[in-house]
């Protein structure tokens, strides 16, 4: 054969593709779909792609039937080449050969693989022009193998053959001997040629990391592919941009100069720019650093992580770690697969302590995706292994950017308020009967009846957090997808730290101190219980009770900007609920329960005027706090969520994800479409609202509304809600006193 026709015939012969002939899709064999004569399936797309190719040549691959490989040439004869020996691919050797055996009785070893693999054991070929050629395919984003071959004499295949045998019979260290034995066989190989394939993009994959970056997730590129590959597809994909300036840490500078001293250079150039600014480290945060990305080898890597003399290796490992701090991006190429799952324990290791996110979608990222705090599979032509390993699975890498910054955004947010307000409600619930033992001689007699001690948390107050922990929504899922920045307000755990968690505690104790104080000294008012009905320790806990459930639920309604019928019943329900059974407990319409102490005490409670007010007086201090807390920190130090809140109520912008397709087809829903201008975007917006009434608007609570306004006059509203606050808080005391 002349050296064409055996790099086709390698083509054919050196992978490990199968043949599927009887693959029906509703009725029609998928080969007739494609238009070709059989079906390829392959745990790897590039073998698929490759033998497809050559298919288009003239050399079509059949079938492995009785370990013959069969091959269709162009002049319609089919070849058949005995399968001798498979040398299988390894991420340590990066190629694979087949040894077969012509017609005519020659052996062939056809040998394919990565050219960092292939052109150190080659001798004889067009080498130099090659190399040049798979430089060229590679700076523009295609994947390159080379091919190369050797011809044995049936002597030296017999000593092969030898060779491969006692390695794959070794009862020790069987893995190290075969990679001896294919180390031996694969060298002195002659070149044939080399293969380009186009690794496309995903739709909007560029899209999703832009969008990670300006989120403030830092994100880190780890692949197998040739340097000058890997940093085409970050060009086009947008992790490097044209102003990047790009750092490389690779074999080729460490043989140049020293490991140490290409650190040291590599740290003083970052440092420079950014030596006096403030960054947010692994996340990203700071957008007025110098852009830098940082390229590494696989092979540096190894010399980073390798242990020094003195046993230790931390020095390297902290400084390539501050240069990774300093950089926007980082690619890693030639990266083994447990060199993947290295990187992301050495950054999970770090002093920061960062959340590390691992997706992938082959079988070389299940390591990666198992060693980081939270694995992403994707399903695709690379098999299921990467989804059947990570905690979730999506099937393509645009989901990514829903998963993360809206559905991500909307549980964080929902979790942390329902930790903290379960604590809160409970430390408001648990103190003032604390604080009753010191009034009643520490004699263990309960504030609280037994009822209301066992339904607090299972009744009257549980429906509307759990509501509210599956559907709160403060912001839209629209404006999530278009301002991924917002994603910035709840990183490095922001809702959930030491001084939010003082404040839930603070205010539940605040509220504590209001409830029972107030009812204290409400009792301890001559002008409320002079007309003798109220009386007794069982009315005074009952007091307290009253006021504690609806401060806390009237709480999470402050806290909820997303509105539906759900939440208006559960919240307005769980107090309507209170009251009934609290009827019905006391005895007022079901007599036969007279036996039991609490009978006629709340009914009794309600007839007294003065308890009605303190009642109200009771809960407006109570959550008075909250507010003013809520409105001054909103003029005055408002996030950009805040910020984005006030724009969306503006703009009508209350699409859901919960509002169903078929919604948008109602003849009640309509678009409106004015032309508006902001300060910051000059493009127009389309915005669409319901034409009826809309349940996901905040209600008016404390002169607040959703209607539209200027953001000029939400200052004036401010100041009508603390004069309405002021001249409520003055009649209740008037009436009082």
């Amino acid at each position: 054969f002349e050296r064409e026709e055996l790099f086709f015939r390698a083509l054919c012969l050196c992978h490990t593709v199968q043949v599927k002939e009887d693959d029906n899709i509703d009725g029609l064999k998928k080969a007739q779909l494609s238009g070709r004569s059989c079906v390829y399936i392959s745990s790897s797309p590039d073998e698929v792609a490759l033998v497809e190719g050559i298919q288009r040549l003239g050399y079509t691959y059949l079938r492995l039937k009785d370990n013959f490989m069969e091959i269709l040439n162009p002049k319609n004869d089919i070849e058949r080449f005995e399968l001798l020996e498979m040398l299988s691919f390894d991420s340590v050797r990066r190629r694979m050969s087949v040894i077969v055996r012509s017609v005519a009785g020659d052996i062939f070893l056809f040998c394919k693989g990565a050219d960092s693999s292939i052109f150190p054991r080659v001798t004889e070929g067009k080498i130099d022009q090659i190399r040049s050629r798979v430089e060229r395919n590679a700076v523009e984003g295609l994947r390159t193998l080379c091919v190369a071959y050797k011809k044995f004499t049936r002597k030296e295949y017999d000593s092969v053959c030898k060779l491969l045998q006692n390695a794959k019979l070794a009862l020790h260290d069987r893995e190290k001997k075969l990679a001896e034995a294919y180390e031996q066989i694969e060298k002195d190989l002659i070149l044939l040629g080399a293969t380009a394939v186009e690794d496309q993009l995903q739709e909007k994959a560029a899209d999703t990391i832009e969008a990670l970056q300006k989120a403030g997730i830092k994100v880190w590129v780890l692949t197998g592919d040739k340097m000058e590959t890997a940093a085409a597809t970050c060009y086009a994909c947008k992790l490097f941009r044209r102003n990047t300036q790009l750092l490389e840490l690779t074999t080729k500078k460490i043989e140049e100069q020293s490991l140490h001293d290409v650190l040291f250079d590599l740290s003083k150039t970052v440092l420079k720019h950014s030596g006096s600014l403030t960054r947010d480290n692994f996340s990203g945060l700071s957008t007025d650093m110098q852009d830098y990305g940082l390229i590494i080898d696989g092979a540096a890597l190894s010399l980073i992580m390798k242990p020094r003399e003195d046993g230790s290796s931390g020095n390297y490992r902290e400084r390539f770690l501050e240069i990774c701090r300093n950089c926007s991006a980082v690619l890693c190429c030639r990266m083994a697969p447990l060199q993947k799952a290295q990187i992301v324990k050495l950054i999970k290791l770090s002093k920061e302590h960062p959340i590390t996110l691992a997706i992938g979608d082959g079988a070389n990222d299940v390591s990666m995706i198992l060693e980081a705090h939270v694995g992403i599979g994707i399903t695709g032509k690379e098999g299921r292994q990467a989804a059947r390993n990570s905690d979730y699975a999506i099937p393509k890498f645009k989901h990514l950017k829903k998963m993360l910054l809206v559905h991500g955004h909307f549980y964080y947010v929902r979790i942390s308020e329902l930790v903290q307000y379960f604590f809160y409600k409970n430390v408001c619930f648990i103190f003032p009967q604390f604080l009753y033992q010191f009034f009643c001689g520490f004699s263990q007699q309960p504030l609280y009846d037994t009822a209301y001690l066992t339904l607090y948390n299972i009744s009257f107050t549980s429906l509307p957090i759990l509501l509210y922990s599956l559907m709160e929504q403060h912001v839209s899922t629209e404006m999530l997808k278009r301002e991924p920045s917002l994603y910035r307000d709840i990183t490095k755990n922001a809702l959930l730290r030491w001084r939010v968690f003082i404040y839930w505690t603070f205010l539940g104790l605040f509220d504590a101190v209001v409830f029972f104080f107030g009812a204290y000294f409400l009792f301890d008012n001559t002008t409320v219980t002079s007309n003798g009905q109220m009386f007794g320790n069982w009315t005074f806990g009952t007091l307290v009770f009253t006021v504690l459930v609806f401060t806390v639920t009237l709480k999470l309604a402050l806290d909820t900007h997303y509105w539906t019928w759900i939440n208006h019943f559960v919240i307005w329900g769980s107090l309507l609920f209170y009251i009934i059974f609290s009827l019905l407990w006391g005895g007022i319409i079901w007599p036969f329960l007279n036996y039991q102490r609490m009978y006629y005490v709340f009914m009794q409670m309600l007839s007294s005027g003065p308890a009605w007010l303190g009642i109200i007086l009771l809960i407006t201090v109570s959550l008075l706090p909250d507010v003013l807390k809520k409105v001054l920190c909103r003029q005055l130090w408002p996030t950009a969520t805040e910020r984005t809140q006030i724009m969306s109520r503006h703009c009508w912008d209350h699409i859901s994800e919960f509002t169903p397709l078929a919604s948008l087809k109602n003849p009640k829903y309509r678009s409106n479409s004015p032309a508006r201008r902001s300060n910051s975007h000059s493009k127009k917006r389309m915005f669409t609202h319901w034409r009826g009434n809309d349940y996901s608007i905040l209600p008016s609570i404390f002169g607040y509304s959703n209607n539209r306004c200027n953001s000029s006059k939400f200052s004036s509203c401010c100041v009508k809600t603390f004069v309405r606050l002021l001249l409520l808080l003055s009649l209740v005391i008037f009436c009082i006193t």
